[in-house]
């Protein structure tokens, strides 16, 4: 005896596309600017659309003890600014959550 209501719809492909297909598809780049003095500002532009960029913000700023904010780039889009060089900190910590993979980061500066 068979289920007949399964040859019509696979219920589960949904979760199984998930890992081969990915929202994030072009490069993630990475960049440090100066400020004053000793202090900078790293800056993350090119997540996708899909993303709630707040959200990552709120994330990061607990998970690196720092501040930061997302500000709208006339070119760019929505760009995220983190204070301090948290360059590593950034490209680790999207590649652990999944949000991109290591060949997609970029890492700009000196």
């Amino acid at each position: 005896m068979s289920i007949q209501n399964l040859n019509i719809r696979d219920p589960f492909a949904d979760a199984s596309k998930g890992n081969d297909d990915d929202i994030q598809d072009g490069l993630i780049h990475i960049r440090i600017q100066q400020r004053n003095g000793r202090k900078t500002l790293t800056t993350v532009q090119g997540l996708s659309q899909e993303y709630d960029l707040k959200k990552i913000v709120r994330t990061c700023k607990k998970e690196f003890a720092c501040n930061g904010t997302v500000v709208e780039h006339q070119e760019y889009g929505e760009v995220i600014q983190l204070q301090g060089d948290q360059r590593e900190n950034i490209c680790q910590w999207l590649t652990k959550a999944g949000l991109a993979k290591a060949d997609q980061l970029k890492v700009h500066g000196f």
